[in-house]
């Protein structure tokens, strides 16, 4: 046995296969070539000197040494980001970088102020934010390409810690002749016949529309795909269809675009964005500077009147 042979980057490999069950899904969890992964899996029972993973038609399972090689793995690890994070703590000058995905919906509604108001207060603290789909944000903060990130409940958290930042709440946008702008609040089910404007399928947002229209016995008519909140405003200005948004994000756009938001009654309406991180912990202190920021700013909008 050389356990001197494990190397940091074949262990985070196996703890993705360990919790998707796949070597390939871990391969593409870790961006390796399924190859590649399978010989540094390999690698690892070779030095182990048992197997690691029972192989079988539908994936792969833990062997007992699988399983004691996952906690100890998941522990050395967490070491690792804990160095990091006391390391951190010597830097000079500028503090640090922060690494922050979050989805469109943060990005849009609440980021933009919780940030300006973060680097008012730390000059020396940099912040890096990156805006992509849920589940791929809870991917970088898994692969460590991020510190921190703000997702969608529902997405696979893969493993991270979680903490609520902010709600948020969905409308439905028409254009302002359209029928059914003279109302002020209707059922989901009342507009699923409707074509719409959504974003693209991989995002928290449509997905949550395919659902829903699911449950109803429907199928979402699904009229065009953009990439951003205000583009789905302007297809549905355009005539091109309805779309569902988060009121914040289409308040701005309401005048200026000849657009009517109506409420929706259905409970799933109402969204949690969470924070996640690896280990809160383990974060590096610039991060978790900013980390207890947008929690404090998240407890002070719960807190707010109305």
């Amino acid at each position: 046995m050389n356990l001197h042979r494990l190397d940091l980057v074949s262990l985070a490999l196996f703890g993705f296969v360990a919790r998707s069950g796949s070597i390939s899904r871990g391969a593409e969890l870790a961006h390796l070539a399924v190859g590649a992964a399978s010989k540094r899996i390999s690698d690892l029972e070779a030095a182990v000197g048992a197997p690691l993973l029972e192989r079988h038609s539908r994936g792969v399972t833990l062997t007992p040494a699988g399983q004691a090689l996952q906690r100890h793995a998941q522990r050395i690890l967490g070491d690792v980001d804990q160095l990091a994070a006391e390391l951190s703590d010597f830097a000079a000058g500028v503090l640090g970088v922060v690494r922050l995905w979050a989805n469109t919906s943060a990005v849009i509604q609440f980021l933009p102020a919780d940030i300006a108001a973060f680097i008012a207060d730390n000059p020396g603290i940099r912040i890096e934010l990156e805006e992509r789909d849920s589940a791929d944000v809870v991917l970088a903060v898994a692969d460590g390409r991020a510190d921190l990130c703000i997702y969608a409940e529902r997405t696979p958290p893969l493993g991270l810690q979680s903490l609520p930042y902010r709600r948020d709440r969905l409308v439905l946008v028409v254009p302002r002749e359209h029928p059914l702008a003279g109302r002020e609040a209707i059922d989901f089910v009342e507009a699923a016949d409707l074509d719409f404007v959504s974003l693209a399928g991989g995002t928290s947002l449509a997905q949550r529309l395919q659902l829903e229209s699911a449950a109803l016995g429907r199928r979402l008519k699904l009229r065009i795909q953009v990439r951003s909140f205000d583009a789905m405003c302007q297809m549905v200005a355009a005539g091109l269809g309805v779309a569902v948004l988060p009121e914040a994000a289409v308040r701005p756009h309401l005048v200026s675009m000849g657009l009517h938001k109506i409420g929706l009654n259905d409970a799933w309406v109402e969204r949690q964005l969470l924070l996640g991180a690896r280990d809160f912990a383990a974060l590096p202190r610039p991060a978790r500077l900013l980390l207890d920021h947008l929690l404090q700013g998240g407890a002070a909008h719960r807190r707010a009147p109305g």
